[in-house]
């Protein structure tokens, strides 16, 4: 950043879920890098912690509090240490980016909820004559609700896109609608990283044949039949192969809400198998590259994680056995090379990924990946020490979107032209006593609670009596 920014650049990140917030944070780390950073700060293996105040960079994390709001468990799975953190509504967080003089705020968050802030944001800011560079994107591959998604993003200085692919779609998006596609900029995942692949590592350890990780995900599929027999392949593959370590990887613990709601976790799932599981099968939870630090093929439906996988040379699996359709995700790996069946990899095969595929999907597997924020990094910096930016006006107004906008930013405490709603405005955190804060947490905890209750239990049982 120019000397126009006293140092240190001040950064803030809102997300709404730990997948998320591991995707701003490191983000943020990218584009505005702090001398306390690691080389490799963005991988997920080895994530750096943000810089203390005065050092370069000072980045404070904010939580929109909601279903996904991430624990304490998920948060240090995650990695990223901030100089502050604090939990907030919509308004809470819109107030607090109208008080404090921020450079650069990454909002990591739903569709929605991106559109919400930037109508806020532009509501509070009407007449300033400086604000922050709004970035934000998305988490990892987008398979689904591409138009949605995007149009809900636009208004944003810089909307992120993780590959050259994506970046020629979100451009024909925007141009489509008639407004420019200037924001749209390529990076890739700011969580690739790693050491590459060898499988000479594995020499020495208890499983010779080496160690096969299934990542799962939490709403793909989305039925207790179709996860139960992922399961159960993945427990036969390691009872075919003793040799072999199979490690089935959880992104959640029962209670625990991710981005996308879980509601048949295969912790409760695995329950059914009893006792006579195989003594080289396990579950694990943890980060996802200190997992893959050990492993030597990955197998999934379309996770994320077969972009880190790929990123570092490990063969890597997206599965077939419940066909290849939009709704499982794993059509976007089409022409990949990676596509394999449960019965296929019993059998020895391993997936070679196509270079081409690899190259246009943002993986970098090729060395690229130091300078894939390089264009990024420029552009929010130029941004920043601008004279002046111009007024936050997103594509949907009243005007455009007047069925659809409204609702939305209801949906956030806030009114059509982004002016809190009455009664939606609550006291900032610091203005509220001690004793009506526990109230207020211990209730909310509460509502959490019955909340997650109906999704795992009683919407299933409900499904269930439908379908007598």
């Amino acid at each position: 950043m120019s000397s126009r920014i006293k140092s240190p650049v001040r950064v803030a990140v809102l997300a709404d879920s730990d997948t998320r917030w591991k995707w701003g944070a490191l983000t943020a780390q990218r584009l505005v890098p702090d001398s306390s950073d690691s080389s490799d700060a963005g991988s997920a293996g080895s994530a750096a912690s943000a810089g203390s105040a005065g050092s370069g960079r000072r980045l404070d994390g904010y939580l929109l509090r909601g279903r996904a709001t991430p624990t304490v468990r998920q948060l240090a799975e995650v990695g990223v240490r901030t100089d502050s953190l604090r939990e907030v509504t919509g308004i809470e967080f819109v107030r607090s980016m109208d008080r404090e003089r921020y450079d650069v705020i990454v909002l990591s968050l739903v569709g929605g909820g991106v559109q919400a802030m930037l109508h806020g944001l532009a509501h509070a800011w009407q007449g300033a004559t400086r604000r922050p560079v709004i970035v934000t994107g998305y988490v990892g591959v987008v398979y689904e609700k591409l138009a949605d998604g995007l149009l809900l993003r636009h208004g944003a200085d810089v909307v992120l896109a993780n590959s050259r692919h994506d970046a020629d779609r979100f451009r024909e998006v925007y141009t489509g609608v008639g407004t420019t596609g200037d924001s749209v900029t390529e990076c890739a995942l700011p969580f690739l990283g790693g050491a590459r692949y060898d499988e000479k590592a594995r020499q020495g350890r208890k499983y010779p044949g080496g160690t096969v990780v299934f990542a799962v995900q939490p709403s793909v599929p989305d039925n207790r039949a179709d996860r139960t027999y992922l399961l159960r392949r993945a427990v036969d593959h390691a009872r075919r192969h003793p040799d072999r370590e199979v490690v089935v990887k959880l992104r959640s613990k029962p209670g625990e809400h991710t981005t996308h709601i879980e509601e048949l976790p295969y912790q409760k799932l695995i329950a059914k198998f009893g006792d006579g599981l195989p003594p080289n099968f396990r579950l694990a939870y943890g980060n996802m590259g200190e997992v893959l630090d050990t492993t030597d093929l990955l197998v999934t439906i379309s996770s994320t994680a077969a972009l880190e996988s790929l990123h570092r040379s490990i063969p890597t699996a997206i599965l077939t056995d419940l066909g290849i359709r939009e709704p499982l995700g794993n059509h976007h790996f089409l022409g990949s090379g990676c596509l394999a069946s449960w019965d296929e990899l019993d059998a020895g095969y391993r997936p070679e990924p196509d270079p081409e595929w690899l190259a246009r999907q943002g993986v970098a597997a090729d060395g690229s990946y130091e300078t894939a924020f390089d264009a990024a990094r420029h552009k929010v910096s130029a941004l920043a020490t601008a004279v002046a930016l111009p007024a936050l006006a997103p594509y949907y107004t009243r005007a455009t979107a007047p069925g659809y906008l409204p609702r939305i930013l209801e949906r956030y405490g806030f009114e059509p032209d982004g002016r809190p709603r009455p009664g939606a405005a609550s006291a900032d955190e610091a203005e509220v006593s001690g004793l009506r804060r526990v109230v207020r947490n211990t209730m909310r905890d509460a509502a959490r609670g019955a909340y997650r209750h109906g999704v795992q239990r009683v919407a299933p049982v409900i499904r269930r009596m439908g379908e007598l």
